[in-house]
């Protein structure tokens, strides 16, 4: 009896690991591999912190116009120097990539305003932009890395 018993135990053990031998597992991005008609629109700001002395921060893009294949808007930002910086930027949307330029007027204390321009390619996230971003300000050129949250 007792090796009846421990035969079926070891059958019904061998049937159980048999189902886990041939499990399958898959998985796949969660980043979009396109983007809606409308998921641009809306305020983006930084999510950056401290930014480097060549770059600018407090980014923010509202995103005013979209449709499949581009996006418009305002944005604002600060630049090395204290510049603030406000303008417009249009991009070019192709797949999860935004091919983009920007153009504004900065100012700051005890300076002229000046002409600003920005450029680069950014990626989508799920959740958020990295905008890699070069470009010339009347101090000079800036260039850096935003992230963008969709506030």
């Amino acid at each position: 009896m007792k090796n009846t018993i421990l035969a079926f135990a070891c059958a019904a053990a061998a049937a159980a690991l048999t189902g886990c031998i041939n499990f399958e597992h898959t998985s796949s991005l969660t980043s979009p591999s396109s983007v809606s008609a409308s998921a641009l629109l809306g305020i983006w700001t930084s999510a950056n912190v401290v930014p480097s002395p060549s770059s600018c921060t407090n980014f923010q893009w509202h995103v005013t116009e979209q449709t499949s294949n581009s996006a418009k808007g305002n944005f604002s930002a600060t630049c090395a120097g204290g510049l603030n910086v406000a303008g417009t930027a249009q991009g070019t949307l192709t797949g999860t990539t935004v091919n983009w330029s920007g153009s504004g007027t900065a100012t700051a204390a005890d300076l002229p305003s000046c002409a600003v321009s920005l450029s680069g390619t950014a990626e989508l996230g799920t959740d958020s932009i990295r905008i890699p971003y070069s470009g010339t300000t009347c101090l000079g050129a800036v260039s850096g890395v935003e992230i963008l949250k969709k506030s």
